[in-house]
C-alpha cells in the first residue's frame, strides 16, 4: 500500500479544523527553517489509508493470537468505556487533593485488590510496564540491604529459562548476574542454586510457572534455600494468570513481585496502549516503596502514580469478574493450554511432555534435521492461515523452540481450528518443505528480509526534493 505522504497532494485537504480561538503573537519563538511537511488529502482518502491500514494488522479481533508468554489478550470494551469517563479523563494529578479523591479512592481499590490476589501486604501503581517494575523491585531489594549495611550482596540468581527482561533489569540495577541452570524437568536445578546461594546473593527473580509453561514443584524450598543465605527472593508475576485466585507468590515465600496490568488483567499493551507494572512487597519492604514519603523509599520511578487509566481498566476487569471470575480465568488457561498440548504431541514433541500450566513449548529441532522447515517456516505459514505466530525461539534452552499459549477466553472451536492448522502445516512441512520456505504466499507482505531490516532499518520517508 502507499504511504500518506505518497497519495498526498499540494492543495487538497478539508476546512473542518476550528478557528484558532487564542490571540496570536510575535513572541519571539524559534522559527522554522522550512515549512512542516505534512500529507495534503481529502477526507476521503484520510479515511480509506486508515482503514486499508487497519486491514493489514492482526490483532485479537481478527482471529487467534497464541503468542505465548504474553498471557492475555482479551480486551474487553468495558474496560475503555470505564476509562473514558470524563471523571477520569478530564483531571490532573497536580489538582488540589481534595478534587481527585474519586481516582484516588479508584487506585487505592485496585492497590487493594491486588494484594489480596498476589499475598503482598503494600503495592505501588507507579511502574509503566512489567521490566519498569522488575527494575523497580530490585531497587527495593538493594535498599533493603543497604539499610541493614549489608552491602556486600551484590548478586542476583537468575535461572536460565528466565524472561531477558530479568538478567537486563538486574544489570541495570547494579547487581552482578548469576545465572543458573535447569534441571531435566525444566525447573530450577536445586544443587545449583544452593551452590549459587551465599552471603554474596542479594537476592532470587524467579518465574512461576515459568516459561516453559510448568509450575515449580520445588517453590516452597527454592525461596527457603534464598532467605536461609539472607537474600530476598523476587517473583516476576509475568505468569500470574496461570495461578491468580488459586495459588500466592506472597504465600509461597516471595518478598517482592511485579504484575502486567497490561497483560494479566486485561488491558491493552504494546501496540495496543501503554503499560502497567504494579510492584508489591511484603510489609517489611514496605517504607522503600516509591511516592511513599519515607526517608527510607527509593524515589519516584515515574511521575504521579503511573498510568492511572491503565490502572481503571485492570480494576474495571477485576470488579467485573469478581472474586469467583479470577480463578475461573486461570482455570481455563490451563485447560486450553493442556487440551492444545496434548492435541499436538504426536507430531510436535514437546520440550517437557508434563501437564503445563497457561502455555507450552514445542520443539521443531527433528522436524528441522528431517526436513529443513524451521520453528520460523513454520510460524510464517501460520500467517496464511489468519493465525498470528506463536512466540519463536524462546526460552533459549529449547533448540527450534515454539510456545504457544491459548488464553482463557478462547473457545473449543478456535483450539481445534488452530490444532488442525497446525497439523496442516506439519503435513505441509513433510511433503512439501520448500512450500514452507516460501511462505506466507497470500499476506499483504510476503515473507521479508528481517537481517537486512535490523541492519539497514528504513524508518523515515525521503522526500522529493
Amino acid at each position: 500500500m502507499k504511504l500518506v505522504f505518497e497519495r498526498s497532494r499540494d492543495g487538497r485537504g478539508t476546512k473542518y479544523l476550528p478557528d484558532c480561538d487564542v490571540p496570536l503573537t510575535d513572541a519571539a519563538l524559534p522559527k522554522r527553517e522550512k515549512p512542516l511537511r505534512l500529507p495534503s488529502l481529502p477526507e476521503t482518502e484520510v479515511d480509506r489509508h486508515y482503514t486499508e491500514l487497519a486491514g493489514q494488522t492482526h490483532g485479537v479481533n481478527d482471529g487467534f493470537y497464541p503468542l505465548g508468554s504474553c498471557t492475555m489478550k482479551y480486551n474487553p470494551q468495558i474496560n475503555e468505556e470505564m476509562a473514558a469517563l470524563p471523571g477520569f479523563t478530564g483531571i490532573h494529578p497536580l489538582q488540589e487533593a481534595e478534587s481527585r479523591q474519586g481516582c484516588r479512592e479508584a487506585a487505592d481499590l485496585l492497590e487493594k485488590l491486588l494484594c489480596e490476589i498476589s499475598g503482598m501486604d503494600a503495592m505501588t501503581l507507579q511502574p509503566a510496564a512489567g521490566a519498569h517494575g522488575e527494575f523497580t523491585g530490585l531497587l527495593l531489594i538493594k535498599a533493603y540491604h543497604r539499610s541493614r549495611k549489608d552491602t556486600a550482596r551484590t548478586k542476583i540468581i537468575v535461572p536460565d529459562s528466565a524472561h531477558g527482561t530479568n538478567p537486563a533489569s538486574a544489570a541495570m540495577a547494579g547487581f552482578d548476574v548469576v545465572s543458573i541452570p535447569s534441571d531435566d524437568r525444566g525447573c530450577v536445578d536445586l544443587e545449583a542454586l544452593k551452590a549459587a546461594a551465599g552471603e554474596d546473593t542479594a537476592g532470587l527473580m524467579l518465574t512461576n510457572p515459568n516459561t516453559l509453561g510448568l509450575f515449580d514443584p520445588n517453590i516452597l524450598e527454592i525461596t527457603r534455600i534464598v532467605h536461609e543465605a539472607g537474600g530476598l527472593c523476587y517473583y516476576d508475576g509475568a505468569n500470574l494468570n496461570a495461578v491468580m485466585g488459586i495459588a500466592r507468590p506472597g504465600d509461597m515465600g516471595f518478598d517482592v513481585m511485579h504484575m502486567n496490568l497490561h497483560k494479566t488483567f486485561s488491558t491493552p499493551h504494546g501496540g495496543g496502549g501503554p503499560g502497567s507494572g504494579p510492584v508489591g512487597c511484603k510489609a517489611f519492604l514496605a517504607e522503600f516503596l516509591p511516592g511513599t514519603g519515607s526517608p527510607e523509599s527509593i524515589g519516584d520511578v515515574r511521575s504521579f502514580g503511573g498510568n492511572f487509566l491503565v490502572a481503571v481498566k485492570a480494576l474495571t476487569y477485576i470488579l467485573s469478574i469478581g472474586r469467583e471470575g479470577v480463578p475461573e480465568a486461570a482455570k481455563n488457561a490451563v485447560l486450553n493450554a493442556n487440551y492444545m498440548r496434548v492435541k499436538l504431541k504426536d507430531l510436535y514433541p514437546m520440550a517437557y511432555d508434563t501437564v503445563c500450566m497457561h502455555e507450552f513449548v514445542m520443539s521443531l529441532e527433528r522436524l528441522k534435521e528431517e526436513t529443513g522447515v524451521s520453528a520460523l517456516d513454520a510460524a510464517k505459514a501460520m500467517l496464511d492461515y489468519g493465525i498470528h505466530p506463536p512466540t519463536m525461539y524462546f526460552p533459549l534452552i529449547v533448540h527450534e523452540a515454539l510456545m504457544v499459549e491459548p488464553t482463557e477466553t478462547e473457545t473449543k472451536e478456535t483450539l481445534d481450528e488452530a490444532v488442525r492448522v497446525f497439523r496442516e502445516i506439519y503435513e505441509e512441512a513433510v511433503k512439501e518443505p520448500e512450500k514452507l520456505h516460501q511462505m506466507p504466499l497470500h499476506t499483504p507482505v510476503r515473507r521479508l528480509d528481517e537481517v537486512g531490516a535490523a541492519r539497514k532499518p528504513v524508518i523515515r520517508f525521503t522526500f522529493d526534493e
